[in-house]
């Protein structure tokens, strides 16, 4: 599956946020020596998944392929007891802006501090005529480090902190 979004790191919390839908995510990247780990273990509220994501070809960062796997619980507690893996904890919000839903990452544990908003569209050219929200501070779609993999060793930049 291709995936159209665009990433920004938060000026502040959205209006309303607590409001929200919110749910708990436990990633964990592998394998842990990698630059930019492409395999994921993931938490995600009540279900669990094992996902494996590519650059799409001739794509940019913004432009991922998937191929996910659901998990039982079970699984999931097994393989998250014995993977080392780089661990990400954040809540997730579905905060509503204009006819999208933006997904509020609100980071935990190490990353405590960083906020990241990202925006799911149905064509580029939708993505392409989006105006950057007043929450948002920057784009960061095509930036490496902000890849979930990348991310957890990025906590001793703490460029992110308010």
């Amino acid at each position: 599956m291709l995936e159209l979004e665009r990433t920004f790191l938060a000026k502040f919390l959205p209006s309303g946020l607590e409001k929200c839908k919110c749910k708990e995510i436990i990633d964990i990247y592998l394998p842990t020596n990698a630059h930019h780990p492409k395999l994921r273990i993931r938490k995600n509220g009540d279900k669990y998944e094992i996902t494996k994501k590519v650059p799409a070809e001739g794509g940019d960062l913004s432009q991922m392929c998937e191929e996910t796997t659901t998990l039982t619980s079970e699984e999931f507690d097994e393989l998250s007891s014995t993977l080392i893996g780089k661990r990400v904890h954040k809540l997730r919000y579905y905060y509503p802006y204009g006819s999208l839903i933006a997904e509020v990452d609100v980071f935990q544990a190490q990353l405590k501090g960083l906020v990241v908003i990202d925006f799911e569209f149905k064509s580029e050219e939708e993505k392409n005529a989006f105006q950057i929200p007043d929450f948002c501070l920057a784009e960061v779609t095509s930036e490496e480090f902000i890849a979930g993999g990348m991310l957890r060793d990025a906590v001793r930049e703490k460029v992110w902190r308010y």
